[in-house]
Protein backbone atom coordinates (compact mmCIF):
# COMPACT_ATOMS: atom_id res chain seq x y z
CA UNK A 1 0.00 0.00 0.00
CA UNK A 2 2.85 2.16 1.25
CA UNK A 3 2.87 5.58 -0.70
CA UNK A 4 -0.46 6.02 -2.39
CA UNK A 5 -2.39 5.44 1.14
CA UNK A 6 -4.06 8.96 1.89
CA UNK A 7 -6.67 10.07 4.58
CA UNK A 8 -9.34 8.89 1.91
CA UNK A 9 -8.16 5.91 2.03
CA UNK A 10 -7.98 5.56 5.93
CA UNK A 11 -11.58 7.29 6.03
CA UNK A 12 -13.18 4.32 4.53
CA UNK A 13 -11.14 1.99 6.45
CA UNK A 14 -12.24 3.53 9.50
CA UNK A 15 -15.72 4.51 8.64
CA UNK A 16 -15.46 8.11 9.57
CA UNK A 17 -15.11 10.99 7.40
CA UNK A 18 -11.78 12.93 6.01
CA UNK A 19 -11.89 15.64 8.13
CA UNK A 20 -12.07 13.63 11.07
CA UNK A 21 -9.18 11.15 9.77
CA UNK A 22 -7.30 14.84 9.31
CA UNK A 23 -8.56 16.01 12.87
CA UNK A 24 -7.21 13.08 14.75
CA UNK A 25 -3.85 12.83 12.40
CA UNK A 26 -2.73 16.64 13.62
CA UNK A 27 -3.86 16.17 16.81
CA UNK A 28 -6.84 18.16 16.90
CA UNK A 29 -8.62 18.83 20.41
CA UNK A 30 -12.36 18.53 19.10
CA UNK A 31 -12.32 15.05 18.77
CA UNK A 32 -11.89 11.91 21.42
CA UNK A 33 -8.15 10.94 22.58
CA UNK A 34 -9.87 7.35 21.94
CA UNK A 35 -10.98 8.13 18.46
CA UNK A 36 -7.85 9.45 17.91
CA UNK A 37 -5.44 6.76 18.85
CA UNK A 38 -7.42 4.22 16.65
CA UNK A 39 -6.89 6.59 13.99
CA UNK A 40 -3.70 6.96 14.09
CA UNK A 41 -3.16 3.12 14.90
CA UNK A 42 -4.97 2.28 11.61
CA UNK A 43 -3.14 4.81 9.74
CA UNK A 44 0.32 3.43 10.96
CA UNK A 45 -0.91 -0.11 10.07
CA UNK A 46 -2.16 1.14 6.47
CA UNK A 47 1.28 2.55 5.57
CA UNK A 48 0.23 6.49 5.74
CA UNK A 49 3.36 6.95 8.28
CA UNK A 50 6.12 7.50 7.30
CA UNK A 51 5.37 7.17 3.20
CA UNK A 52 3.00 9.45 1.96
CA UNK A 53 2.78 11.99 5.05
CA UNK A 54 6.24 11.96 5.08
CA UNK A 55 6.58 13.29 1.43
CA UNK A 56 3.34 15.57 1.40
CA UNK A 57 3.94 19.01 1.39
CA UNK A 58 3.81 21.60 4.20
CA UNK A 59 0.48 23.80 3.73
CA UNK A 60 1.21 25.64 7.15
CA UNK A 61 3.86 26.46 9.64
CA UNK A 62 4.32 26.17 13.10
CA UNK A 63 7.12 28.31 13.89
CA UNK A 64 8.57 25.61 15.91
CA UNK A 65 11.60 23.48 15.21
CA UNK A 66 12.20 19.38 16.31
CA UNK A 67 15.78 19.09 17.84
CA UNK A 68 16.55 14.98 17.81
CA UNK A 69 19.21 14.30 20.30
CA UNK A 70 19.78 11.17 21.64
CA UNK A 71 22.82 10.80 24.10
CA UNK A 72 23.39 7.06 24.38
CA UNK A 73 25.93 8.00 27.24
CA UNK A 74 22.91 9.41 29.35
CA UNK A 75 25.39 12.45 29.63
CA UNK A 76 22.35 14.76 28.55
CA UNK A 77 22.55 18.23 28.67
CA UNK A 78 25.66 18.18 30.83
CA UNK A 79 27.61 17.07 27.68
CA UNK A 80 29.31 19.75 27.79
CA UNK A 81 30.19 20.68 23.97
CA UNK A 82 26.73 19.57 22.93
CA UNK A 83 24.98 21.39 25.82
CA UNK A 84 27.05 24.85 24.21
CA UNK A 85 25.93 23.87 20.52
CA UNK A 86 22.16 23.78 22.07
CA UNK A 87 22.20 26.63 23.63
CA UNK A 88 23.83 28.73 20.70
CA UNK A 89 21.36 26.87 18.61
CA UNK A 90 18.19 28.08 20.64
CA UNK A 91 19.30 31.35 20.96
CA UNK A 92 19.81 31.99 17.31
CA UNK A 93 16.24 30.22 16.42
CA UNK A 94 14.35 31.78 18.91
CA UNK A 95 15.97 35.18 17.72
CA UNK A 96 14.67 34.58 14.32
CA UNK A 97 11.25 33.84 15.86
CA UNK A 98 11.52 30.00 16.31
CA UNK A 99 10.61 27.72 19.67
CA UNK A 100 12.48 24.60 19.76
CA UNK A 101 11.12 21.27 21.09
CA UNK A 102 12.54 18.32 21.50
CA UNK A 103 11.60 15.08 19.47
CA UNK A 104 10.05 12.51 21.84
CA UNK A 105 9.27 9.18 20.46
CA UNK A 106 6.99 8.05 22.90
CA UNK A 107 8.73 5.10 24.42
CA UNK A 108 9.89 4.26 21.02
CA UNK A 109 6.32 3.32 20.54
CA UNK A 110 6.21 6.15 17.51
CA UNK A 111 9.40 6.88 14.93
CA UNK A 112 11.09 9.85 14.83
CA UNK A 113 9.36 11.03 11.43
CA UNK A 114 5.71 10.04 13.36
CA UNK A 115 6.44 12.73 16.19
CA UNK A 116 7.87 15.34 13.70
CA UNK A 117 4.35 15.33 11.85
CA UNK A 118 2.34 15.19 14.56
CA UNK A 119 4.14 18.34 16.26
CA UNK A 120 3.78 19.79 12.80
CA UNK A 121 7.88 20.99 13.12
CA UNK A 122 8.37 23.12 10.24
CA UNK A 123 12.04 21.77 10.68
CA UNK A 124 14.67 19.51 12.88
CA UNK A 125 18.29 19.74 13.64
CA UNK A 126 20.01 16.01 14.63
CA UNK A 127 22.68 16.13 16.74
CA UNK A 128 24.70 13.21 19.26
CA UNK A 129 22.20 10.42 17.27
CA UNK A 130 23.42 7.38 16.17
CA UNK A 131 23.62 8.44 12.45
CA UNK A 132 22.71 4.84 10.95
CA UNK A 133 19.58 4.23 13.12
CA UNK A 134 17.05 3.00 10.45
CA UNK A 135 14.49 5.64 12.29
CA UNK A 136 17.21 8.50 11.66
CA UNK A 137 17.60 7.45 8.10
CA UNK A 138 14.25 7.14 7.66
CA UNK A 139 13.43 10.83 9.01
CA UNK A 140 16.39 12.08 6.95
CA UNK A 141 15.37 11.16 3.90
CA UNK A 142 11.74 12.69 4.19
CA UNK A 143 11.02 15.67 2.84
CA UNK A 144 11.59 17.25 6.30
CA UNK A 145 14.25 20.50 6.10
CA UNK A 146 16.39 19.37 8.15
CA UNK A 147 20.15 20.65 9.15
CA UNK A 148 22.36 17.60 10.77
CA UNK A 149 25.80 18.49 12.85
CA UNK A 150 28.91 16.49 12.76
CA UNK A 151 27.31 13.85 10.13
CA UNK A 152 27.18 14.38 6.42
CA UNK A 153 24.36 12.96 4.67
CA UNK A 154 23.53 13.45 0.57
CA UNK A 155 21.87 16.41 0.09
CA UNK A 156 20.69 17.96 3.52
CA UNK A 157 22.69 20.62 5.29
CA UNK A 158 25.61 19.71 7.35
CA UNK A 159 27.66 21.84 9.93
CA UNK A 160 30.55 19.50 10.76
CA UNK A 161 33.92 21.13 13.47
CA UNK A 162 36.84 20.20 11.87
CA UNK A 163 38.25 17.21 13.21
CA UNK A 164 41.01 16.84 10.65
CA UNK A 165 42.79 20.38 11.70
CA UNK A 166 41.45 19.54 14.95
CA UNK A 167 43.71 16.48 15.51
CA UNK A 168 46.53 17.60 12.94
CA UNK A 169 46.70 20.52 15.21
CA UNK A 170 47.05 19.28 18.63
CA UNK A 171 49.67 16.67 16.80
CA UNK A 172 51.98 18.57 14.96
CA UNK A 173 52.45 20.65 19.02
CA UNK A 174 52.72 17.82 21.04
CA UNK A 175 55.44 16.33 17.61
CA UNK A 176 57.02 20.19 18.20
CA UNK A 177 57.47 19.99 21.93
CA UNK A 178 59.57 17.31 21.24
CA UNK A 179 57.63 14.05 21.75
CA UNK A 180 57.77 11.14 19.18
CA UNK A 181 56.16 8.55 21.43
CA UNK A 182 52.43 9.68 21.86
CA UNK A 183 49.35 7.73 22.12
CA UNK A 184 46.22 7.85 21.49
CA UNK A 185 42.76 6.75 23.59
CA UNK A 186 40.25 7.70 20.38
CA UNK A 187 36.68 7.26 20.76
CA UNK A 188 33.76 4.67 19.88
CA UNK A 189 32.94 4.82 16.16
CA UNK A 190 31.28 7.38 14.55
CA UNK A 191 32.22 9.49 11.61
CA UNK A 192 33.93 12.23 13.49
CA UNK A 193 35.84 9.26 14.92
CA UNK A 194 36.77 8.19 11.95
CA UNK A 195 38.07 11.62 10.43
CA UNK A 196 40.14 11.94 14.00
CA UNK A 197 41.55 8.51 13.92
CA UNK A 198 42.58 8.92 10.02
CA UNK A 199 43.92 12.43 10.60
CA UNK A 200 46.21 11.07 13.55
CA UNK A 201 47.55 8.59 11.14
CA UNK A 202 47.85 10.68 8.51
CA UNK A 203 49.91 13.92 10.88
CA UNK A 204 52.15 11.15 12.15
CA UNK A 205 52.78 10.17 8.80
CA UNK A 206 53.63 13.30 7.63
CA UNK A 207 55.42 14.25 10.60
CA UNK A 208 57.50 10.86 10.53
CA UNK A 209 56.00 9.43 13.94
CA UNK A 210 55.93 5.75 14.15
CA UNK A 211 52.58 5.05 15.89
CA UNK A 212 52.72 1.35 17.79
CA UNK A 213 49.47 -0.42 17.37
CA UNK A 214 49.52 -0.80 21.70
CA UNK A 215 49.25 2.98 21.30
CA UNK A 216 46.29 3.33 19.91
CA UNK A 217 43.35 2.56 22.15
CA UNK A 218 39.62 2.96 21.89
CA UNK A 219 37.27 4.19 24.66
CA UNK A 220 33.79 5.92 24.83
CA UNK A 221 33.45 9.83 25.18
CA UNK A 222 33.10 11.16 28.44
CA UNK A 223 33.80 7.73 29.95
CA UNK A 224 35.96 8.27 32.44
CA UNK A 225 36.57 4.40 33.90
CA UNK A 226 36.97 3.40 30.75
CA UNK A 227 40.02 5.90 29.70
CA UNK A 228 41.26 5.19 33.40
CA UNK A 229 42.14 1.23 32.12
CA UNK A 230 43.19 2.07 29.03
CA UNK A 231 45.66 4.70 30.40
CA UNK A 232 46.96 2.46 32.84
CA UNK A 233 47.44 0.04 29.82
CA UNK A 234 49.77 2.44 28.15
CA UNK A 235 51.73 3.38 31.45
CA UNK A 236 52.58 0.02 31.87
CA UNK A 237 53.50 -0.98 28.38
CA UNK A 238 57.38 -2.18 28.13
CA UNK A 239 58.05 1.50 26.39
CA UNK A 240 55.19 3.60 27.34
CA UNK A 241 54.34 6.90 25.48
CA UNK A 242 55.60 10.42 26.44
CA UNK A 243 52.51 12.00 26.01
CA UNK A 244 48.17 10.91 25.90
CA UNK A 245 46.05 11.94 23.89
CA UNK A 246 42.39 11.64 25.13
CA UNK A 247 39.20 11.23 23.18
CA UNK A 248 37.41 14.55 25.14
CA UNK A 249 38.18 16.34 28.15
CA UNK A 250 36.11 15.35 30.38
CA UNK A 251 37.40 11.82 29.81
CA UNK A 252 40.51 12.95 29.87
CA UNK A 253 39.94 13.18 33.69
CA UNK A 254 39.82 9.44 34.16
CA UNK A 255 43.20 9.36 32.22
CA UNK A 256 44.84 11.97 34.47
CA UNK A 257 43.51 9.98 37.68
CA UNK A 258 45.30 6.99 36.69
CA UNK A 259 48.45 9.15 35.94
CA UNK A 260 48.49 10.48 40.05
CA UNK A 261 47.60 6.82 40.96
CA UNK A 262 50.71 5.65 39.49
CA UNK A 263 52.78 8.49 41.13
CA UNK A 264 53.57 10.60 37.93
CA UNK A 265 53.17 14.03 37.91
CA UNK A 266 51.79 16.27 34.69
CA UNK A 267 53.64 17.27 32.46
CA UNK A 268 56.63 16.35 34.51
CA UNK A 269 56.32 13.05 34.17
CA UNK A 270 53.82 12.58 31.29
CA UNK A 271 52.12 14.73 28.79
CA UNK A 272 48.42 15.16 27.98
CA UNK A 273 46.09 16.54 25.85
CA UNK A 274 42.24 16.55 25.68
CA UNK A 275 39.82 17.90 23.01
CA UNK A 276 36.39 20.48 22.96
CA UNK A 277 38.14 23.14 25.04
CA UNK A 278 35.37 22.99 27.76
CA UNK A 279 35.41 25.35 30.14
CA UNK A 280 36.55 22.86 32.89
CA UNK A 281 39.40 21.52 30.96
CA UNK A 282 40.81 25.03 30.45
CA UNK A 283 40.31 25.79 34.43
CA UNK A 284 42.36 23.11 35.80
CA UNK A 285 45.12 23.12 37.26
CA UNK A 286 47.70 23.33 35.15
CA UNK A 287 45.08 23.93 32.10
CA UNK A 288 44.83 21.18 29.88
CA UNK A 289 46.34 21.42 26.65
CA UNK A 290 43.28 20.69 24.16
CA UNK A 291 41.43 21.50 20.79
CA UNK A 292 38.67 23.85 21.56
CA UNK A 293 35.22 23.22 19.14
CA UNK A 294 33.74 26.43 18.34
CA UNK A 295 29.84 25.79 19.69
CA UNK A 296 29.06 29.12 19.44
CA UNK A 297 29.54 29.37 15.34
CA UNK A 298 28.29 25.81 15.13
CA UNK A 299 24.98 25.93 16.55
CA UNK A 300 24.50 29.27 15.28
CA UNK A 301 25.08 28.20 12.09
CA UNK A 302 22.98 25.31 11.80
CA UNK A 303 19.95 27.19 12.85
CA UNK A 304 20.98 29.82 10.26
CA UNK A 305 20.80 27.55 7.76
CA UNK A 306 18.28 25.41 8.99
CA UNK A 307 15.42 28.32 9.14
CA UNK A 308 16.52 29.64 5.95
CA UNK A 309 15.65 26.54 4.04
CA UNK A 310 12.70 26.79 6.18
CA UNK A 311 12.07 29.35 4.65
CA UNK A 312 13.66 29.95 1.03
CA UNK A 313 14.06 26.14 0.07
CA UNK A 314 14.88 27.13 -3.51
CA UNK A 315 17.87 29.26 -3.14
CA UNK A 316 18.98 27.91 0.24
CA UNK A 317 22.28 26.03 -0.59
CA UNK A 318 22.89 22.35 0.73
CA UNK A 319 26.24 21.52 1.38
CA UNK A 320 28.43 21.18 4.25
CA UNK A 321 29.76 24.04 6.06
CA UNK A 322 32.93 23.50 7.75
CA UNK A 323 33.73 25.42 11.40
CA UNK A 324 37.49 25.65 12.10
CA UNK A 325 38.37 25.64 15.93
CA UNK A 326 41.57 26.90 17.91
CA UNK A 327 44.48 25.13 19.75
CA UNK A 328 44.56 25.77 23.11
CA UNK A 329 47.87 25.37 24.40
CA UNK A 330 47.49 25.22 27.94
CA UNK A 331 50.25 23.48 30.16
CA UNK A 332 49.58 19.68 30.21
CA UNK A 333 52.61 19.06 27.19
CA UNK A 334 56.17 19.69 28.48
CA UNK A 335 58.83 20.62 26.18
CA UNK A 336 61.44 17.58 26.26
CA UNK A 337 64.07 16.95 24.48
CA UNK A 338 65.08 13.72 22.23
CA UNK A 339 66.96 12.59 25.43
CA UNK A 340 64.26 12.49 27.87
CA UNK A 341 62.07 10.30 25.90
CA UNK A 342 61.79 7.73 29.05
CA UNK A 343 60.43 8.19 32.34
Amino acid sequence: MGQKVSMKDISKACGVSVATISKALNDRGDISEETKQKIRKLAQEMGYFPNSAAKALKTSTSNNIGVLFVDDARSGLTHDYFAAVLDSFKRSAEHSGYDITFINTGGNQRSYIEHVLYRGFDGVMIACVDFYDPKVIELVRSNIPIVTIDHVFDSRISIISNNVEGIQQLLTYCYEQGHRKIAYIHGAQSSVTQSRLSSFYKTAETLGIEIPPEYVKESDYRNTALTFECTKELLELPNPPTCILFPDDFSAIGGIGAIRQRGLSIPKDISVAGYDGIPLATRMQPPMTTFHQDSETIGRMAAERLISLINSPKTTVIGQVMVSGQLFTGATVRKINESEEEF
